[in-house]
């Protein structure tokens, strides 16, 4: 599979970003549904789906060059955006070969490794790259393994150690989450991590979800979707830099709500790693314009009728209760009210113009 990437985009500062038609078909919709309500919604992470984002073990797509080199200006900002707890160092090498392995598996264009013994060789060709080392010291990389690998692939990540009957957030690569702080849940409980959810504790989701997950087995990966938006193709929306992005949602107007507003959906993986037995926790992130999902209609349609019924407890935690009602009115414009399909998949072949 070759990617014709797109190396100049910016996400912050100029918003140098688009779509292409491709890019839109392949975008992980959320929603199966014309309602919403929180659920679990685990299922195994096997090759295939409603979109080509399910494709592959670690989805990478055209934003790739341009979302690393944003992790990089991230990084050199605040180093504080990747810590893994010195006890997490099997599992930081766990994550360096899974990664590894699946990015040269699904895009051998792009991405190569090779091994004689515990002596490897990575090859990344679109950022360049191409490291000698021997596998289990730390000191032939130029950065920590974890730290390493994650500053090639979209997306966050972090390390959940098993203890005590749950699950531990004990280390992480996060500089394009939504909202929330690796800094501040290093160290939490899987509860405490998941504490602000409305509605989630009282319905038992978190119970059955850390049931589920202390029983993940290695080679049976599991995914689900998650989502919120964002105001302008923005990738950091972390707590540590609101000032930057805060205000941006003071902006959006009804004139300009479709070109500003971006749905965020995460495609969240999770990995038993053989030999610590700690879970790898993907989280990737994709955004697309209001504009630019209208042009596929189910999803018009669909989201209209999400937003406009949601919970308001669960617009109040997404962060779109301010412009809530802007989202809905300009998607008012895309609903006829026929009934659609139950599914994410776009059901369309070619986009509107």
């Amino acid at each position: 599979m070759t990617i014709d990437f797109k190396p100049h985009e910016t996400f912050r500062d100029d918003f140098v970003y688009s779509n292409s038609d491709a890019a839109i078909l392949r975008f992980p919709f959320p929603f199966p549904e014309d309602a919403y309500r929180y659920v679990v919604n685990l299922e195994p992470h096997r090759r295939g789906g409603p979109t080509a984002a399910y494709d592959a073990v670690f989805d990478t797509d055209e934003h790739y060059i341009a979302e690393c080199r944003d992790r990089a200006i991230t990084l050199a900002a605040d180093p504080r955006r990747c810590q893994v707890l010195p006890h997490m160092e099997v599992a930081a090498w766990d994550t360096l070969e899974l990664i590894m392995e699946s990015l040269a598996a699904d895009y051998p264009v792009h991405f190569s490794l090779f091994r004689t013994g515990d002596e490897w060789t990575w090859v990344n060709r679109p950022l360049g790259v191409e490291q000698n080392f021997i596998f289990g010291r730390a000191d032939t990389l130029p950065q920590k393994p974890f730290e390493y690998i994650t500053r090639q692939i979209q997306g966050d990540f972090t390390l959940q150690d098993q203890r005590n009957g749950t699950l531990y957030l004990d280390g992480g690569m996060v500089t394009c989450q939504a909202d929330w702080s690796l800094d501040f849940d290093l160290g939490m409980s899987f509860m405490e991590w998941h504490g602000p959810v409305p509605g989630a504790h009282e319905a038992g989701v978190f119970d059955r979800a850390l049931a589920f997950l202390l029983r993940l087995q290695h080679g049976a990966p599991v995914r689900r979707t998650n989502w919120t938006f964002t105001v302008n193709p923005r990738l950091d929306t972390s707590p540590e830099n609101y000032p930057y992005w805060g205000p941006d949602r003071t902006t959006l107007t009804p004139e300009n709500i479709g070109a500003k507003l971006h749905l965020r959906v995460e495609l969240q993986t999770l990995f038993r790693l053989p030999r610590s037995n700690a879970i790898l926790f993907g989280i990737r992130c994709y955004l697309i314009s209001l504009q630019d999902l209208a042009r596929v209609f189910k999803w018009a349609k669909r989201l209209h009728r999400v937003l406009r019924d949601l919970d308001p407890a669960v617009a109040e935690y997404k962060g779109l209760a301010r412009y809530r009602s802007l989202a809905v009115d300009w998607l008012a414009q895309f609903d006829n009210g026929e009934k659609l399909l139950v599914g994410t998949a776009p059901d369309q072949q070619c986009l509107s113009k």
